[in-house]
């Protein structure tokens, strides 16, 4: 009974996964004493999948699946790592629907790569292509990660600088409904701003849906003209936050001279989730996203 069920195909899911977590178990331990103890690295999102579709391909060597069958089987595999991360690691929904195209991606490379490598005997190559892997990972899990970045946005509005200052310190309840895909299916967004007072030293709020509070310091109080704040904490929710920090943010008013004002946002970030050619791209949405829906607020509260 038990050999019926423990199939070529079955173990070809099964154990890849199973290799999966005890390398993302390793890479924990290898970065535990270290400033990096949370952040996901470049080998967990690339070469494991790449070597969970290896391992897929030599256990279905004999099967003679098609690319077609190989990307179906990709899919059951990417979806039991999935769960996995979500049971066991604690991550959100949404990050998870961000890292699924990489988790397919090169799952299925791997198969496919894996089919080529198996379909004779290539033990020499086998063992080279599985020993310069292992290499790569342990280089990435113990190397530094660092990653900074700036968002700027722009928005012209038609007042006055003095007239929109107040706005930019602090502003009343964003009553638009979301626009930004990932706001509409769960990812906390920006309702209101508030301060303690209007002088630099102030504290500041930012109030997310969901109640989620990002606690601000004004470092940077000129009136009509320039308003920089720190970020002093931040919530550690699940769906993307805790991948992300916040560092500081920054409204620059520019007068036109013509009685519109373009009002510049800057917002300075540490990305801790890699690689970073993917991530920034969802990072710089995220950010963008939060700032067009804060700065168009701004904008209808200042032209009324």
């Amino acid at each position: 009974m038990l050999r019926e069920i423990w199939t070529p195909k079955i173990k070809g899911m099964v154990l890849p996964n199973g290799f999966a977590m005890l390398v993302i178990g390793l890479t924990r331990y290898l970065m535990a004493d270290t400033d990096g103890g949370g952040i996901f690295i470049l080998s967990e999102f690339v070469l494991v999948p790449l070597t969970m579709g290896l391992m897929s391909a030599w256990f279905w060597k004999d099967l003679n699946l098609s690319s077609g069958k190989n990307f179906v089987y990709t899919l059951y595999n990417s979806f039991i790592a999935i769960a996995l991360s979500y049971v066991f690691l604690g991550e959100g929904v949404i990050c998870l629907l961000i890292v699924s195209p990489l988790i397919i991606g090169f799952i299925y490379a791997g198969i496919e790569i894996g089919g080529l490598l198996f379909e004779k005997n290539k033990t020499t190559l086998n063992v080279s292509v599985l020993s310069v892997l292992f290499l790569l990972f342990i280089s990435d899990a113990l190397s530094k990660h660092e990653y900074e970045n700036m968002v700027t946005d722009t928005v012209v509005i038609n007042a006055p600088p003095d007239k929109i200052w107040k706005n930019v310190v602090a502003f009343e309840k964003i009553k638009q409904e979301n626009t930004f895909w990932l706001f509409r299916i769960g990812l906390p967004s920006p309702v209101q701003s508030t301060v303690t007072g209007y002088y630099k030293g102030a504290g500041r709020k930012c109030i997310f849906s969901n109640g989620y509070v990002f606690d601000e310091k004004i470092t940077t109080y000129q009136p009509a003209n320039n308003l920089v704040f720190d970020i002093t904490n931040q919530p550690k929710d699940p769906e993307i936050m805790k991948h992300i920090d916040i560092i500081r943010g920054q409204f620059l008013l520019k007068d036109n001279g013509n009685g519109t004002t373009t009002l510049i946002g800057n917002s300075w970030y540490k990305l801790y989730v890699f690689p970073v050619w993917y991530y920034d791209i969802w990072a710089q949405s995220i950010v963008r996203n939060v700032h067009t829906r804060v700065m168009e607020h701004i904008k209808e509260l200042s032209e009324k």
